[in-house]
């Protein structure tokens, strides 16, 4: 089938993650994750993020978000995070059914949400009539392609901290963050003072499983048992922590996401060059948002699928993957510039 810019979720699974689930799949281990492929990835996650960090495994990224929110809050809890933020639009409300808890959305400005934004709702505190603010959540990479630099993450880990809470990152396109820094994940993470993090694969090639990274292992007393209640526990864990294994394999990770990085770039280049499609976030990772005529968009789609991002302003997505090609960004741009 034709790749499109919809999605990466829509891309297939790298070579060397099938590989590694069909080199997993002899013979028995032992299942729920007391497994050698599971402590091996497990282990790695640790060399990355540091000896104590507690790792959990589920199978995507809503699973990883709620498991990573229900363990630092209670139902009386409120979730600070971006208006545009993945906990906010894109799950079917399963963080605030599942932990019971308050979600407050930030005005953000080009995804990103700062401290002066977050204190309209530091307030109320031990105060019973208010839900108690407990967590402030970010995404890195936003939801609008751009990326949240060290010391803004800083700023806002010092704020919730300052105030008592705790810091989560959704972390679905983390890799792309990590290449557009251009640091160790651990520097923007956990250095920075993020507390809890979710862990993506799913888009930068892997087949399905997230991994939920706590820097605070009192945060997981309860951990495992609400993994279990949210049916996020793997009973043949072996397919996941396998393909963890290969993903940090000669950093697998880190060329995915370059490569996606860079097709996205190049996108944004080419669409530059036809002077003729207004792009509205710089392209920092691997998402380009342009407004494009509305007449010409199912023709589009109809070769390159893609989605519209904001209907009442003509506003597309377009993903890049790690097996975007050059062919797929200059056959799109071509058949932008015919239609247009």
């Amino acid at each position: 089938m034709t790749r499109g810019f919809a999605s990466d979720n829509n891309a297939g699974v790298h070579p060397n993650i099938l590989k590694a689930i069909e080199q997993a799949n002899r013979g028995h281990v032992v299942g729920y994750g007391d497994d050698p492929y599971t402590q091996e990835a497990i282990a790695l996650f640790k060399k990355e993020f540091g000896q104590d960090t507690e790792v959990f495994f589920v199978f995507n990224g809503t699973g990883a978000n709620v498991l990573a929110l229900s363990s630092a809050t209670n139902s009386f809890n409120s979730i600070i995070c971006a208006d545009t933020a993945h906990i906010q639009v894109d799950e079917c409300g399963a963080p605030e059914k599942l932990t019971g808890c308050k979600l407050l959305p930030v005005p953000s400005q080009k995804g990103k949400i700062t401290p002066e934004g977050i204190k309209q709702y530091l307030h109320g505190f031990d105060f019973e009539h208010h839900s108690q603010p407990r967590v402030i959540s970010i995404s890195q990479v936003t939801e609008l392609g751009t990326v949240y630099a060290v010391e803004e993450i800083k700023a806002i880990t010092a704020l919730a901290h300052e105030h008592g809470l705790l810091v989560h990152m959704d972390g679905a396109r983390l890799a792309n963050a990590a290449v557009a820094l251009n640091l160790p994940f651990r520097n923007f993470t956990r250095d920075a003072g993020v507390d809890m993090l979710s862990f993506g694969g799913t888009k930068n090639g892997l087949l399905m499983g997230e991994a939920v990274l706590f820097f605070n292992p009192d945060l997981t007393k309860y951990t495992k048992y609400i993994r279990k209640q949210n049916m996020q526990l793997f009973s043949k864990m072996r397919f996941v922590g396998a393909q963890f294994l290969a993903y940090f394999e000669d950093e697998l990770w880190k060329t995915n996401a370059q490569h996606a990085n860079q097709m996205a770039k190049l996108l944004e280049r080419e669409i530059l060059k036809l002077g003729k499609v207004q792009l509205t976030q710089e392209t920092e990772a691997n998402g380009v948002f342009a407004i494009v005529p509305t007449k010409i968009i199912p023709k589009l789609q109809e070769e390159y699928f893609f989605y519209v991002w904001d209907e009442s302003r003509s506003e597309v997505r377009w993903m890049t993957s790690f097996d975007t090609t050059e062919e797929d960004i200059h056959g799109f741009v071509k058949l932008i510039d015919r239609l247009i």
